[in-house]
């Protein structure tokens, strides 16, 4: 996010989201090694198969959770816009994506990424863009 370090929000955001990201590579290793030695079968396959993805879900939250809580209006607005093109991006990607699986030009079960994965990529490149105009903008003046 585009955001001051010294910030308390940001701060805030920075320790949820280590935590958080800590958490998603744990589950991811212990669902896979559960799995790998036989006890992902019956309901709690899909206790382990879902596990990993409820840090990824806290991510979210954090994120939004950091925009309820910046109170620079101008930092907001970065932010705003920043999950908006990330949302787009999402939009956009996972549609042509589903257009191409309709007309069988790729495969539904390629393991393709799934939204939330472009959703964080549509954050990055909305944060480089964020950048961009703030380093534009500074030359300007």
């Amino acid at each position: 996010m585009t955001c001051k370090k010294n910030n308390p929000a940001v701060r805030r955001y920075t320790i949820r989201l280590a935590v958080l990201v800590s958490a998603y590579i744990g589950l991811l290793i212990f669902s896979k090694w559960m799995f790998k030695h036989g006890y992902g079968e019956g309901a709690l396959a899909y206790v382990l198969a879902l596990l990993p993805a409820l840090p990824i879900i806290g991510v979210v939250w954090a994120v939004m959770r950091l925009l309820v809580e910046q109170t620079d209006e101008y930092l907001r607005m970065l932010m705003v816009r920043q999950t908006l093109f990330a949302t787009g991006f999402t939009l956009v990607i996972t549609s042509v994506r589903e257009w191409l699986q309709n007309f069988d030009l790729i495969s539904p079960e390629d393991g393709g990424f799934g939204a939330t994965f472009f959703w964080f990529v549509g954050l990055g490149i909305g944060g480089a863009i964020n950048a961009l105009h703030e380093r534009r903008g500074r030359n300007a003046e």
